[in-house]
């Protein structure tokens, strides 16, 4: 594979994880709730004077490190520059929440409705940015990471774990919002409406729409039309 060929593929993993900052950035400001992978980054930042881009690269290098405990005693040299490739990336997904955040502060939706409106345009974001991805299969996010190695370790399926480890994640958010401020915040009804169709989009877009097929004509467009611009 030549240079062009894996810093285009690196590209369109960045470009995703900026599209994945952005739909949780607009799932936070419908006001529903957050996704179950932010949900503790959130009820930190809610509840610290950091961010939420910066509790999310402090979660994200707890996750990295227990990722390194589970491939103890069957680690390869591939394991870890997979893992230790996620450090240089979780940087930038954070600063991308950071930078939306910030982009969006003045965001608020007026009735239920838009929050709804705003939800929904969040997970399609979300979405987009999952397929994004994972199309170049160059690279995991922390997250997805510590489930793959713990589902490797314990012998179980990936989506099986992911289930219980984005159960885990809600439930120590609750935990720790309970504990510092006696009511739950940052899980409603907007959690469980994201986790329960982000998939199904992920699953449509990935198969109907944003093919390789698709993603590589419009790549040979764009090609084009720089060409003839300069």
């Amino acid at each position: 594979m030549d240079i062009k060929t894996i810093l285009k593929k690196y590209l369109v993993f960045v470009i995703g994880l900026y599209f994945l900052a952005a739909g949780i950035v607009l799932i936070i400001h419908s006001a529903l709730g957050t996704t179950p992978i932010s949900s503790v980054n959130y009820v930190l930042s809610l509840n610290s004077p950091l961010s939420l881009g910066t509790c999310t690269f402090i979660v994200n290098v707890l996750l990295i490190l227990g990722q390194f405990w589970l491939i103890r005693g069957m680690k390869s040299r591939q394991d870890q520059i997979s893992i230790l490739l996620q450090i240089p990336f979780s940087f930038i997904f954070s600063a991308f929440i950071d930078f939306n955040m910030a982009l969006t502060e003045d965001l608020y939706p007026s009735n239920y409705i838009m929050s709804i409106a705003l939800l929904l345009l969040g997970c399609l974001i979300q979405s987009i940015g999952v397929v994004l991805e994972i199309k170049p299969q160059v690279a995991m996010m922390s997250a997805e990471g510590f489930v793959n190695y713990a589902a490797r370790r314990y012998n179980k399926e990936f989506g099986k774990f992911k289930v219980i480890f984005d159960f885990t994640l809600v439930t120590v958010a609750v935990i720790l919002s309970l504990i510092f401020t006696q009511r739950i915040e940052g899980v409603r009804e907007g959690s469980l409406i994201a986790a329960c169709i982000t998939g199904y989009i992920v699953s449509f877009l990935n198969n109907k729409i944003m093919t390789r097929k698709m993603l590589s004509r419009v790549s040979s467009i764009i090609k084009i039309h720089f060409h003839y611009e300069y």
